[in-house]
């Protein structure tokens, strides 16, 4: 289907099917924003806080997780060292959010109305990436190191 078949509905807030949606779905598997270059970055910024929460939480996890397993070591451990990586990882995570938008933009300007919104699944995928970085691999190496400290306690 293409994008100039599709009804305008799609791109409207307050309709029917947009009232029974959850407030997850909604964000999940959110509306299009309209097509052009202005429609596509604002879209995408009011998704910026919700991104950065969902990030920083994972983060805060993983950090607290590390916190964890240095004091479970009997290494002392300084509040300054747990948050060096934090500003770093925030400012990586919001560049490459920027290139969502971007690439959106520019898939609009190469190909028209002929490409559907990409936008959704560009948001998605970005998110599931950040939350794996920040979250599910810190949590997937710790684990390998609590097992391999029990090991040697044991051992």
């Amino acid at each position: 289907m293409r994008l100039t078949d599709m009804p305008l509905s799609i791109f409207k807030a307050d309709s029917e099917e947009s009232r029974s949606r959850s407030a997850l779905a909604d964000f999940l598997y959110p509306r299009p924003a309209r097509r052009t270059v202005g429609a596509i970055f604002k879209w995408w910024e009011r998704r910026r806080l919700a991104y950065n929460a969902i990030i920083s939480v994972g983060g805060a996890v993983s950090l607290s997780g590390l916190w964890l397993m240095l004091l479970l070591q009997g290494n002392s451990v300084s509040l300054a060292f747990i948050l060096t990586p934090v500003i770093p990882v925030l400012l990586a995570a919001n560049a490459c959010y920027t290139l969502g938008p971007i690439v959106e933009s520019l898939a609009h300007k190469l190909w028209g109305r002929e490409v559907l919104p990409i936008g959704p699944h560009l948001f998605r995928a970005g998110l599931i990436f950040s939350v794996g970085l920040t979250l599910v691999l810190p949590m997937i190496l710790l684990g390998f190191q609590l097992v391999v400290w029990v090991l040697r306690v044991l051992v």
